[in-house]
């Protein structure tokens, strides 16, 4: 009886492999942000605003906005309002280009991270 078990587990097993049925491990990436990457606003936001492809660990996750000298320009008040969305406010920005960094942690525990630009017109 227990051989039959055996047996029957290989043959799932190779049916399974045989099957071409993987597993895929997700990783949250940019999906959007605001300011949009690499855009130029006419106004300064009050926040930066960033989602993902999937859902995030707000605990797990930062995002931090510095001018072009590297010097932080957010308020340090990072949240979620959404399981994909992450954000930030800000003081009023001068004209110039910010960069965003940001490292998020996805809810099955993979971490990523990444940076993009905008810039504040005069």
């Amino acid at each position: 009886m227990r051989s039959n078990r055996v047996l029957l587990y290989l043959a799932l097993v190779v049916a399974f492999t045989l099957s071409g049925a993987s597993t895929t491990y997700a990783h949250a990436s940019l999906d959007h942000a605001f300011p949009a990457v690499g855009s130029t606003v006419h106004a300064s936001p009050t926040e930066v605003r960033i989602w993902f492809s999937e859902s995030i660990e707000p605990a797990f996750s930062s995002i931090v906005v510095a001018d072009a000298s590297g010097h932080r320009v957010d308020r340090g008040n990072a949240d979620s309002k959404d399981a994909s969305e992450l954000r930030v406010g800000l003081a009023p920005l001068p004209p110039g280009t910010y960069t965003v960094t940001w490292r998020v942690t996805s809810v099955d525990a993979h971490s990523t991270e990444g940076n993009f630009t905008f810039s504040v017109a005069p």
